[in-house]
């Protein structure tokens, strides 16, 4: 039976929004890659009256309790006094919390104070939870037959506490519950609706013992199939290809990270051809260029890119007929093929990614709404045009705009013969 998990934040700075709560993601994240999900998350300020009460109700409801925040020197700090109040125990000065705190000063060459020294004294019988970097250790005991671990809030020292100490634990304490198999997709093109409306159409008997999820991350969706034991190992992989031909080109590959973006799996396609691309960008203002130069590696694919803003530089820089702005307009499949043509003579690249839209929030018309955009990709032989219109708010629009760029690229080097089903989402 899958294990009750609760979280616990605890911290003013999350109540009243000087602090943006990134730790949620973080436990939610690796707590899953090991089949455990959170079922309740509460958030309350500094309190102690507060605290103790729901870690109280929190561990009559759940297997484990995650405590986050409240393990620093100052008043506000409440965690350790609220679990032993819990608990029904005292206070005491832990011997090996008062020697991590020793060697944490000694390492940076201070003198421990009073309020450092509030870290030491935990809870009687809590057993200590390794902090590599900070200054307060965490601490774990058991209430109400619920294990409750206290974590600290920092990310920085969250990170390394989870992968060294918390994870590797929970996965010994329960191997039933962590014995699973999962696998992600990252996808382009499909938003959640249209893909699950996809799944009930063209897959009714989907079988009950896969679970599957999907996490919008601008401008991907990432798809995670997962099966609780290993004995279902086999089904997983059968139906993970399945569904991986039902989505077709639209699968980018397999794997997690949060921060992909599609140029990632451009760039290496181009450099196994050795070959270039080139880019020029009006309305996304240079971040298809930018995308492209954060992959390392990347100088061997691109050696320039244009931003050609105003209608007078698409003519200085790409020898855009200063006639076809004035018959056709900046946001026409007319100007967005002569800027392809210009860049890539300029550049003789291989490839070419030409941009040119209506960002907003002014500037649309009725022919051409705000979110229009022409896009041209290709080769001197192959180069195409194609009109979107993608009304999102500015920031979302450029990002959309440069994500389909580099799909419509990626899919011509891998030789796709399907169409994109690109939607607002994606």
């Amino acid at each position: 039976m899958a294990k009750q998990v609760n979280l616990l934040l605890t911290g003013d700075e999350l109540m009243n929004g000087d602090v943006i709560d990134t730790n949620s993601l973080m436990f939610a994240e690796q707590l899953n890659d090991i089949g455990l999900t959170i079922r309740k998350k509460v958030t309350i300020a500094d309190d102690l009256a507060l605290l103790q009460a729901e870690i109280t109700k929190l561990s009559q409801s759940g297997d484990i309790l995650i405590i986050n925040g409240g393990l620093g020197p100052t008043v506000d700090d409440l965690t350790s006094q609220a679990l032993a109040l819990a608990c029904n125990v005292e206070l005491e000065l832990n011997s090996k919390a008062h020697l991590h705190l020793k060697n944490w000063a000694q390492r940076r060459q201070t003198t421990l104070n009073k309020p450092n020294l509030k870290q030491a004294y935990l809870p009687l019988g809590c057993d200590i939870i390794a902090n590599e970097t900070g200054s307060a250790v965490g601490f774990s005991m058991v209430l109400n037959q619920c294990l409750i671990l206290c974590t600290p809030g920092v990310p920085s020292e969250l990170t390394h506490m989870l992968k060294d100490e918390i994870i590797p634990t929970l996965k010994t304490l329960f191997p039933d519950s962590t014995t699973f198999n999962m696998s992600r997709m990252q996808t382009f093109g499909l938003g959640e609706s249209t893909l699950q409306a996809l799944i009930n159409d063209k897959m009714p008997n989907w079988p009950k013992e896969i679970a599957i999820g999907f996490r919008a991350a601008m401008p991907l969706l990432e798809v995670k199939l997962s099966v609780q034991g290993t004995q279902e190992q086999t089904i997983l992989a059968e139906w993970q290809s399945k569904l991986s031909l039902l989505m077709g080109d639209h699968v980018l590959g397999l794997g997690k990270n949060n921060n992909t973006t599609i140029a990632e799996y451009v760039v290496p396609l181009l450099a196994q051809t050795k070959q270039k691309i080139t880019v020029a960008e009006s309305c996304t203002g240079g971040l298809i260029a930018s995308q492209i130069t954060a992959i390392p590696g990347s100088s061997a694919v691109f050696e320039a890119g244009f931003i050609t803003y105003s209608n007078s530089m698409k003519t200085k820089l790409l020898n855009v007929p200063n006639q076809t702005l004035v018959n056709y307009g900046a946001v026409s499949k007319q100007t967005v093929l002569a800027m392809a043509e210009g860049a890539l003579e300029q550049s003789s690249a291989d490839f070419v990614i030409a941009v040119s839209g209506i960002a907003g929030p002014d500037g649309g018309t009725a022919e051409k709404p705000v979110g229009s955009v022409w896009i041209a990709w290709g080769g001197k032989h192959t180069l195409q045009a194609k009109y979107y219109c993608i009304p999102v708010a500015r920031k979302y629009f450029q990002q959309l705009v440069a994500a389909r760029s580099l799909d419509l690229i990626r899919r011509l080097l891998i030789n796709s013969e399907e169409s994109p089903n690109y939607n607002r989402v994606n």
